[in-house]
């Protein structure tokens, strides 16, 4: 018979897996932090062309009032 106990202390083993998920995690968050920077930066990109769009767009229908009221 077999008999398969708790131990209040994590072996060597268990110590280096642990350590390993830990890296990971902090490895993945790096990541996360990273991917949003590069989101958020597109976004902004997005909001400063459709901003110039906007822009664009007023200054065509004030350029083409002007041309009809000098016909």
């Amino acid at each position: 018979m077999l008999l398969v106990g708790c131990s209040n202390k994590p072996s060597a083993e268990e110590m280096q897996q642990l350590e390993a998920l830990k890296a990971e995690v902090a490895s993945l968050e790096k990541q996360i932090a990273t991917m949003e920077s590069g989101r958020a930066s597109l976004l902004k990109a997005v909001a400063d062309k459709d901003a110039k769009l906007n822009q664009c767009a007023q200054d065509k229908a004030l350029t083409e009032q002007r041309l009809k009221s000098m016909q």
